[in-house]
């Protein structure tokens, strides 16, 4: 279904999600904000979708220009579609899950408006740090019930493994995305960088995040599935 991770750049970009911050507390600093909307919008068409975007860098924008962010960049997509999208960018450099799962009800208590849709990317971080999937698990979970509570569509990012963390850790680390997903009936992405791995050329000097041509392949890969989820 999607590509097989392996090698030193698939575990960079698996883990790099990112190291370069700890997670915050809840405070002011993790009140999403609408993402930059980039100068190449298409012109609104139909009633407004609000979509919020909650991760790590890999939604934060980390190492890219205001505009370019995989939320900005998506609005621009959602549009392109004829779908009047406004994306909020709830991203976090260095977030775990459990760092997204302790702030999430107060990301979404810190909306004005109540979200169309709610997009969940973790799990880079927890690799970084081999952390147990049933930790990872535990707290996916808590958001995805949390969001069920009240009442809101979600899309699931998925993650992969890196090889060197071994068979029985993959096998319980992958289960959980599709397993939570139907548990909790959220749309799911497989694996959020498919089409990135043993592609330098779409990431930065990092060696870990996307560039501006990565987020738009991951983009490219992802809008038509959000696009269904929030109509």
């Amino acid at each position: 279904m999607y590509r097989i991770v392996t090698g030193l750049a698939a575990t960079a970009l698996l883990a790099g999600c990112s190291a370069d911050a700890p997670a915050p507390t809840p405070s002011t600093s993790a009140i999403a904000e609408p993402a930059s909307p980039p100068s190449d919008l298409p012109p609104i068409m139909g009633p407004e979708k609000r979509i919020l975007a909650v991760g790590d860098s890999l939604f934060a924008g980390y190492g890219l220009n205001p505009g370019e962010s995989y939320p900005s960049r998506l609005e621009a997509a959602l549009r392109a579609k004829g779908i009047n999208a406004r994306v909020t960018n709830a991203g976090v450099s260095g977030d775990t899950s459990a760092a997204g799962a302790q702030r999430f009800g107060f990301v979404l208590d810190s909306q004005k408006v109540k979200p169309d849709l709610v997009i969940i990317e973790f799990g880079g971080n927890d690799l970084l740090r081999a952390l147990p999937p049933a930790e990872t698990r535990k707290n996916i979970d808590a958001m995805l019930a949390e969001a069920k509570k009240r009442g809101l569509k979600v899309v699931l990012m998925g993650m992969l493994t890196p090889p060197n963390l071994g068979a029985e850790f993959k096998g319980q680390f992958e289960a959980i995305y599709p397993e939570l997903a139907k548990k909790h009936g959220a749309t799911l992405v497989p694996f959020f960088l498919d089409g990135l791995v043993g592609r330098p050329e779409l990431i930065q000097d990092d060696h870990v995040h996307p560039n501006a041509k990565g987020v738009e392949e991951v983009v490219k890969r992802t809008a038509g599935t959000v696009a269904s989820a929030i109509e």
